[in-house]
């Protein structure tokens, strides 16, 4: 990833990109958890207060676990994709124990009850923090639609429209000075496809626009596709 210098209106800066409070640490976006070692260079972070970085931490864990076990179809720490997450898992008894509660086998294959407003929380956290990175727009109230489903669940149009926008990537031209604006300038190496940008191959990647509303989608493991509006 480049790390780009934000050089736009400077009142959108210096408060918590989550709640609008004091700016008392960085937030790292995506969460480390997310992501294997080496994590990327110049790893992108946004003004947080302490208790806004700290008080998801458990629900970032919960649901990088949740998509490793439901990728491997198993909750055993040994048999998942990650090591690094086989590795939190050895040492999280009573999160295993909740996984395997969670996951149900039946005629039709492996059913997993998840635990919905914890995902839904990390989600809106990665999305804040993308807007303000990215388009320097705080958006500090409830989104107007956020939803996320595994990619395989979508038909061909469905993923067609998640994938490729119907407008331009940049249908609104960004702020001036903001990184989304440079990005339009300096298209370089973390340029992935049609406006996505790759933090590491097959574990994050996201795009943001203003085709209707600020519009952040993220794609976690390949496999959970994360749509964020604001309109």
């Amino acid at each position: 990833m480049q790390n780009l210098k934000c050089h736009a209106d400077r009142r959108n800066k210096g408060f918590c990109v989550h709640c609008g409070g004091p700016d008392e640490t960085d937030d790292h976006v995506p969460s480390k958890v997310l992501l294997d070692e080496p994590y990327p260079e110049n790893l992108m972070v946004c003004p947080s207060c302490l208790r806004c970085n700290n008080s998801l931490s458990d629900d970032e864990v919960y649901l990088a676990c949740l998509l490793e076990c439901v990728i491997a179809g198993e909750v055993d720490p040994l048999k998942l994709g990650r090591s690094k997450i086989g590795n939190v898992l050895s040492h999280n008894e009573a999160l295993v124990e909740r996984l395997k509660r969670a996951r149900t086998q039946r005629e039709e294959g492996i059913v997993w009850n998840i635990e919905n407003n914890r995902i839904e929380a990390v989600v809106l956290k990665l999305a804040r923090c993308h807007a303000a990175y990215e388009y320097n727009e705080p958006s500090l109230d409830a989104p107007a639609r956020l939803y996320f489903r595994p990619l395989i669940t979508m038909c061909e149009n469905e993923r067609e429209l998640f994938e490729h926008s119907t407008e331009e990537v940049f249908a609104g031209w960004p702020e001036v000075g903001s990184r989304a604006m440079q990005r339009l300038l300096v298209v370089g190496a973390d340029l992935y496809r049609e406006g996505w940008l790759l933090v590491q191959i097959g574990n994050y990647r996201y795009r943001v626009s203003e085709e209707s509303g600020l519009t952040v989608r993220i794609v976690l493991r390949e496999y959970l596709a994360c749509e964020v509006t604001w309109e």
